[in-house]
């Protein structure tokens, strides 16, 4: 019966189908051939994304053995085919992903401090930011001498008032200070400035206590050259015009009011303040146009030498100083090489602007600054320039868009419509990423862009460039009035879009596979050309509605403990302490869903739904069918210790900044200071009893500090005050 021809044919037929499965993709990718190689810089951005979502090293080295093994695999498919090579090398790329980015963690970040500390400090000052907007400066100090019970550096936040003056890079100063370890995410899904911090050399960070002194002057106090000119430019230019005009010249964004920025993020010019592409290209173009203009006066230059080599040699040179002058951020170094690499491609008369330029500008940044692939920086700025590059070469773009023999009307049409397109498209493929990061996205920035883009490109730009070079000789006035009064109307079109209540799109908390599928799926539609890309459809719009779909926290606490927001039964978020500040109503608002500045956010005391004493709040929230009795505590005065257990018992959820006794026993969860510093911040959903936490069980990412044994705070059991602190227990709720 085991050799019956029935069942033999069957097993013939399943290997001809193997075989004709193999034989279609081969006949696929040798279409597609030429895209192959732009999954590189995608697999080893994988491999580098799993160390980051992975917990321990344990899991991180699985990772790899798992990528060894499909590795492995993958010799068992047709030898010699693009399918085996395409599928052996993504693997490869995984696994060294993973290992590039642990090598780096190990040998390049610094720890953090594990516990606040008071400390009288000798720092030398490498790096000074001024924040003009908040009225303070950033130093980032090295110890002087070095110090073993500190980290090799500490970034300080001085009030400007404080601040003596000649403070400049090489000086030494003393100072008290309180220090902190980086903070990590306050909630799950905020931003995690501990692990930036890690790879930045950052081992804590505090606020200056006066008087501060300077105790070995700098040999030569001078302002770095980028701050000398931001001063220089908003001398020039008063209120936000000179602090968006200082932002393009330096990326210095330290005097964009709060209002400003805001404006600028809803109505989807926020990309106007990184220096990357625009920016870098614009002046790298102006530099070969005159470059270019002035050897062309000379006939025998003109005749005798490559002008346009020239030209794009000091094209590259201005790139270069300008990545530099701004810092060298992430975006502004991926635009410099972009940059350079057309440049080259120029010169050797290849196609410069091509999707495998950014496949190299991408394997470039991710060797030698692995962690920049989870800044929303890197991600937005290539997740931008694939779209661009994509639809360029586009057949359908250029035939509606490109330029042709016809009237200047018509021209300027064309020129507005590809803009307009390029705003669509590129809304489209970064919203995932920006409500991934930032739990909002523009909608209606393809509008404003068809003003702001042309405006900062032909006017701003090029007239602050030329206003710079005539402040030489004093003759800049003119130059300025005009990037001032073109500054202004940026400014307003971004006010007035802002202002639309369908301008930005909020979306509360959510898992990161839809995120992920929806980036995946967005790169396959993009990056193939043959039909096939199409099937990145399916993920793309199954992450986008998993997205969209996603439930809204109803309880999130910080992870100190000291701050909590519960959903109102109006959908809104009340705060446990009314007075919170900008910066907590900005992430639990935006977390929750509900925007930035915690618009609409009420104080829990004033719920109809909860009771609250000086001490404690207690909130009945009905999800799922189920009436919820969650309980927080208000202030570390000294309870009565019997009247807590019985609030504990009735409560299905504690909260409380303190040590709760061990016979505090809540219903559900009990998150008191010491399972915080287990969990850091944690998102709760009643109706799925499901909690969110900001560290994952056991979490061994160098940055995260490990959770320390806080001695309890003491609770009364009787004494004189009795009746007092039972005053200030709530009454039952009916």
């Amino acid at each position: 019966m085991a050799f019956s021809p029935l069942q033999t044919h069957v097993a013939l037929q399943d290997g001809e189908d193997a075989r004709s499965v193999t034989a279609r993709l081969e006949y696929w990718l040798e279409a597609e051939r030429e895209r192959i190689g732009l999954w590189i810089p995608v697999a080893l951005g994988l491999g580098i994304g799993a160390w980051f979502a992975l917990p321990t090293p344990g899991w991180w080295a699985g990772w790899m053995v798992l990528c060894a093994g499909f590795a492995g695999a993958t010799l068992l498919l047709p030898t010699g085919g693009r399918l085996q090579r395409a599928l052996l090398v993504a693997a490869l790329m995984a696994a060294a992903g993973c290992l590039l980015v642990w090598g780096k963690a190990l040998g390049w970040g610094e720890r953090p401090i594990t516990r606040p500390a008071t400390v009288e400090l000798r720092g030398k000052v490498r790096a000074i930011q001024p924040v003009v907007a908040q009225g303070m400066t950033r130093l980032l100090l090295v110890p002087h001498p070095v110090r073993a019970d500190l980290p090799g550096l500490i970034r300080v936040n001085v009030d400007d008032a404080d601040l003596p003056y000649g403070v400049a890079i090489g000086a030494v100063l003393s100072l008290r200070t309180r220090l902190m370890p980086p903070a990590p995410p306050a909630v799950p899904g905020g931003y995690d400035f501990a692990q930036k911090a890690y790879f930045a050399g950052i081992g804590a960070t505090g606020r200056a206590l006066p008087p501060i002194a300077i105790v070995e002057p700098a040999v030569q106090p001078l302002m770095p050259m980028r701050q000398r000119l931001a001063e220089h430019i908003r001398s020039r230019l008063a209120n936000g015009e000179g602090a968006i005009a200082a932002t393009l010249a330096t990326g210095d964004v330290g005097a964009i009011t709060a209002a400003d920025a805001e404006a600028m993020r809803r109505s989807g010019l926020a990309h106007l303040l990184s220096i990357s592409g625009l920016h870098v290209s614009a002046l790298i173009a102006a530099a070969i146009w005159i470059i270019a203009r002035i050897l062309a006066l000379s006939r025998r230059v003109a005749l005798g030498l490559p002008v346009l080599a020239i030209a794009a040699a000091g094209g590259a040179t201005a790139g270069i100083g300008y990545t530099m002058l701004t810092g060298a951020e992430v975006p502004t170094v991926r635009s410099c090489i972009a940059a350079l690499l057309v440049l080259g491609g120029l010169a050797l008369g290849r196609e410069a602007l091509s999707l495998r330029l950014i496949a190299v500008g991408a394997i470039v940044v991710l060797l030698f600054w692995p962690e920049a692939l989870v800044g929303p920086s890197f991600q937005m700025s290539f997740m931008a320039v694939i779209v661009l590059v994509s639809l360029s070469e586009a057949a359908w773009f250029r035939r509606l868009t490109h330029a042709r023999d016809e009237p200047v009307v018509k021209k300027m049409g064309r020129a507005l419509l590809a803009t307009f397109i390029y705003g669509l498209a590129i809304e489209a493929a970064l919203m995932p990423i920006a409500l991934y990061h930032f739990h909002q996205a523009g909608v209606l920035g393809a509008l404003a862009n068809l003003v702001a883009i042309p405006l900062t490109t032909f006017v701003v730009m090029p007239v602050e460039a030329l206003a710079l070079v005539l402040d030489i000789v004093g003759l800049g006035a003119p130059a300025w009035w005009v990037v001032g009064k073109a500054l202004a109307l940026l400014l307003w079109v971004a006010h007035v879009v802002a202002a639309q209540s369908v301008a930005v799109l909020t979306l509360p908390l959510f898992a990161q596979w839809p995120w992920v599928a929806a980036v995946l799926g967005s790169l396959w539609l993009l990056l193939w050309r043959t039909r096939v890309r199409m099937l990145g459809l399916v993920p793309a719009l199954a992450g986008t509605l998993a997205m969209a779909f996603s439930p809204a926290p109803d309880i999130l606490v910080t992870g100190d403990g000291a701050h909590m927001a519960v959903r109102a039964p109006d959908g809104t978020m009340a705060l446990l302490r009314g007075g919170a500040g900008e910066y907590v109503r900005d992430v639990l608002g935006s977390v929750a869903g509900a925007g930035t500045g915690g618009e609409g956010m009420k104080a829990i005391a004033d719920l109809p739904n909860a009771r609250c004493s000086i001490d404690l709040c207690a909130v009945d929230v009905m999800r799922g069918g189920q009436n919820w009795r969650i309980v927080a505590t208000r202030t570390r005065d000294w309870l009565l210790w019997r009247d807590m257990i019985r609030e504990c018992a009735a409560a299905d959820i504690f909260v409380s900044d303190r040590r709760l006794p061990e016979g505090c026993k809540p219903r559900w969860l009990k998150l008191d200071r010491r399972a915080l510093a287990t969990s850091g911040g944690v998102a709760v959903y009643l109706a799925e009893r499901k909690t969110v936490s900001v560290r994952q069980p056991g979490d061994r990412h160098p940055w995260v500090v490990p959770a320390s044994i806080l001695p309890p705070r003491p609770y009364r059991s009787g004494g004189p005050d009795a009746q007092l602190y039972r005053r200030n227990i709530p009454a039952s709720l009916p």
